[in-house]
């Protein structure tokens, strides 16, 4: 599991992940603290593992992002995913920080001029 949002919702991420999975965490927007308890990691061996993106080298980088587009079809993304206009960002924003946005959403200027059903439309 990967989670960029960091605080509550970390802590919730480490407490759904499965016995000997592995958390990935990469963001702090949610907040700097981790409300947890060292039980997950005690009792169902899970991992927590930082992900440093500000100084990882660029072969190491390179490795991954080849990694990821051998092993991840573009078509596992396409059901996280969601499009939506720039104008939708406050909405969003405050939607992610109340923990209500799952998934992946890609704000899509090409929308913006878009009515409501073509967006919708591009969104599924």
């Amino acid at each position: 599991m990967v989670d960029t949002v960091g605080s509550g919702t970390l802590a919730a991420a480490i407490a759904a992940t499965r016995t000997h999975g592995v958390v990935a965490a990469c963001g702090n927007a949610g907040g700097t603290d981790l409300p947890t308890t060292v039980f997950p990691f005690i009792l169902r061996g899970v991992t927590l593992a930082g992900i440093d993106s500000n100084t990882c080298p660029a072969p190491r980088r390179r490795a991954a992002w080849d990694r990821l587009a051998r092993d991840l079809p573009a078509s596992a993304l396409a059901d996280v995913t969601q499009r939506r206009p720039l104008s939708d960002v406050p909405e969003l924003a405050a939607q992610i920080l109340a923990g209500q946005v799952r998934g992946r959403t890609v704000i899509d200027v090409a929308l913006e001029g878009a009515a409501p059903e073509e967006a919708v439309r591009e969104r599924s």
